[in-house]
Formats: C-alpha cells, structure tokens, sequence
C-alpha cells in the first residue's frame, strides 16, 4: 500500500469524511427514537460514527500499518566488533523495552550490511525505502557511507538516526531535518581529551595522524584546542590507513619529549599504534599516550597490561552508573561482550524515535523529527537534547584506563579523570555550518 494511502472511500486525508459519514446516518435516522442516558439515539449514533472516524485517521497515520527500523552498518568487516550485531541486538533492546508497539502499531526490524561501500549502501536504502516500507535507518557508521545517503533520505522524507559516523559535517554543511546524530563525534572527541590534559598542566603535543580526513579533523580540532590554551604543538607525523609497523614514528614522538602523544587515528590503526608504545614503554614513563577515538572493545582487544594509562573520551562508558550498568548487564547476556558507544547510541537513538512516534501518532519523517527536537532525550538517567541541526548534545567522560591491579571484574577498563559538559563538548548549532533552511523540513 502507499504511505499514506487510502482504499478510495472514507479517509482520514479527506476534510469531509466525517461529515458525509454522519449525514449518511442522519438521513437514515427519519423517525422519533427513544433517548438513552439523556442521548436521543440519532445523537448516538453521530457521535459513535465521529469516534469511529477519528480512531481510524489517528491510526491511519502509521503508513502500512506498521513502523519499520532498518539496522544498517558493517556486519562482518573491520568495524563490526563496536556496531555490528550488537547494533542490532540494542535495537532489538530498544523496541522490546518499548512495548513492541507503538499504541497498537507494530514495530518491525530488518537488517543490512552495507561492507562500508557507498554504492551497496544506497542500493539497499533505495530498495528499502522504495519497497520495504523503512521509515528510520539506525546505525550507520562509516561518514562515505552516511554523505551518500543524506540526500537519498531528505529527497524520499525517512529519517537517518547515526551513531556508527563521527564526521562533524553529518550536522554541519551536510545537514538534513530528517538525520540525527547520537553519538560522539570528532569534534567532541579530540576537544575533551585535549581539554582535559591541557587541564592537568600538559602542554607540549606531538600528534600520529592517520592520513585521511577523518584522522586530519581530529587532529585539527586537538592542535586548535592546544593553542587556544596556552600550549604548544612541537611535532606531527602522518601514516596511511591501514599501517602496521609504527616503530619509527613512535621512536620520533618519544624523542620530541612533548609531553602527550596523541593517536588520531581509529579501528585498527589505533589498535596496533598503542600496543607498540607499549613495547617502548610510552604511557609508563612520563609522557601520556592518548587515543582521541576508541573503545571498549579495542581496550580488552588490547588488554590491561598494554593499554594501562592510556587516555580517552567517550559519551558512553558500561560501567559509569547504575542505569549503564543495568543495560550493559542486558546487553552481554545477549551478545556476549559489553556495549560500545554506537551500539549504546543505537539503543537511546530507537528509543528515543519510538517516544517521538507516539507523541506525534505518525510516521511521517517530518513530524517525528519535529518531536524528537522537542522531546528530551534520556541518556540511561542523564537527559540530552537535540540542537535543530540534529546534533545530539550530552556531557562527555574523559578517562584513564586502569592497571591490571586496579581491575576488579572482566571489562572494568576505565577510571574517569574528568567531566566536559555538554555546552563545551558539541559545537553550537550556529556555528556548526548547517545552515537554518537546510535544518527545516520542506
């Protein structure tokens, strides 16, 4: 059926369906009836036939009678460890703490790996939004992947909810009414941990780039931050993705003496770049090793031994509180490991669509994105909002990952040594590039 298609007959899109409906009834009713309860029956009927026809257009506002969320992102590939199936297991989460339905409707999930290529994104998203009815696609990393799809959901009116890409242009000059953006991204990521250091007295940075522009922002935004400070970047090297011997650069940033060395970098880069320092002993003997884009997994990947010291943010940590530690607990009785941010953000993001759904009684993108910026978001107890460029706004941890001894159970990986708020962690709407008519649904 069409969204938001009729059979041709009495529909909630057209002005006079009450009406003829109720004049139908009155024309029948041509003799006196007996009152009930005050009420003659002709005034019965007319006011059971509006109920009727009102209950029928609230439900009406559900196209194909349904509410369906696609899971998009890398099922099987070099990021699947911190979304993945456990995407979809926290969406999962999501619908079943909901209720199921959304006031009656149901709510149905499909899946798709994208394998972080643009062209097999889009063609999946055209068939699902074509064909399969998909109102909200969760997850998504990859920023290639998202840029692609912006313009496909804004021309066809569904809405994007991304927790798996960090680009700042998700919310900036790529902006969309129809995308949020409910994770961390680098703006966010490189501000808090180089704030916070800068905090402690550590001025002198060296950086080790990945060489794309994703490693390229968040340096960029880490130096701004240091020089805005009063501190000093004394060196940077850059390395290509994908690298896998780091000796001599981290030889190079050891000998400069700065005082943090930082990793702007991800995934496997990232991974491979802290277990050598360890090797050469950075992070225990003076200068601070810090990674501007990591997670839980690529700690235990790593483990304590190695990883001990290091430096992070993160909006989402598993064992921040109680609300954290109750998902989380959730989450590995299913998925055997403890949740990352994307995997958190997915679960708050579908939550947080399904509470916008029923405030709006529809679908429809436009109205449910309306909602969600005015809802408050809940953030596992802690409340965050939605600027109007759909950049999602929380306070960001900053922490210090623990030595073996300081462990007490599996995954207990982080201490945390400072709080951004969320007004110095995410950039301004006004100044984030989107401009205020590409923010409004047309």
């Amino acid at each position: 059926m069409p969204r938001g298609g009729g059979n041709g007959n009495c529909h909630p899109d057209k002005p006079n369906c009450t009406l003829f409906v109720t004049n139908v009834l009155a024309k029948r009713v041509k003799y006196p009836l007996p009152k009930i309860g005050g009420l003659t029956m002709r005034s019965l009927l007319l006011s059971v036939a509006f109920l009727s026809v009102s209950m029928s257009a609230a439900l009406a506002e559900f196209s194909d009678g349904k509410v369906v969320i696609g899971v998009m992102g890398d099922q099987s590939g070099v990021v699947a460890d911190v979304g993945g199936p456990g995407s979809i297991v926290a969406a999962r989460m999501a619908v079943a703490d909901f209720g199921g339905t959304v006031d009656g409707t149901p709510i149905e999930i499909i899946t798709a790996d994208h394998q972080n290529k643009p062209d097999i994104a889009s063609s999946i998203v055209r068939e699902w939004f074509d064909r399969r009815g998909v109102d909200a696609i969760v997850d998504l990393p990859h920023s290639g992947v998202v840029f692609g799809l912006i313009p496909l959901a804004t021309d066809k009116k569904r809405s994007l909810l991304i927790s798996g890409a960090a680009s700042t242009d998700i919310t900036g000059r790529y902006c969309s009414p129809y995308v949020t953006h409910w994770t961390d991204d680098t703006y966010a990521l490189a501000r808090g941990t180089a704030a916070s250091l800068l905090d402690q007295g550590l001025k002198t940075w060296f950086f080790l780039t990945a060489d794309y522009s994703f490693g390229h922002d968040l340096e960029g935004v880490a130096h701004q931050v240091v020089e805005e400070r009063g501190g000093k970047v004394i060196g940077s090297a850059r390395h290509p993705l994908g690298t896998a011997d780091f000796s001599t650069l981290l030889v190079r940033a050891r000998s400069s003496s700065a005082e943090v060395i930082a990793l702007a970098s991800a995934g496997a880069d990232t991974v491979n770049a802290i277990k050598q320092a360890g090797q050469f002993g950075i992070g225990r003997t003076g200068q601070k090793l810090a990674a501007l884009h990591a997670f839980v997994t690529d700690i235990n990947s790593i483990g304590l031994e190695t990883a001990q010291n290091l430096i992070i943010s993160t909006g989402f940590y598993w064992n921040d509180n109680d609300a954290t530690r109750s998902f989380a607990r959730r989450f590995f009785a299913t998925h055997g490991r403890m949740p990352t941010r994307e995997q958190a953000g997915v679960y708050v993001s579908v939550l947080h669509y399904l509470k916008a759904a029923r405030a709006g009684h529809s679908d429809d993108a436009a109205s449910v994105n309306d909602q969600m910026r005015q809802l408050p978001v809940d953030r596992f107890g802690s409340e965050a909002h939605i600027q109007a460029n759909g950049r999602v706004t929380y306070e960001i941890g900053v922490y210090r990952v623990k030595t073996p001894a300081e462990s007490k159970e599996p995954w207990d990986f982080y201490v945390r040594t400072a709080t951004v708020p969320a007004s110095a962690a995410f950039r301004p709407a006004s100044e984030s590039g989107c401009s205020s008519q590409a923010a409004k649904a047309q």
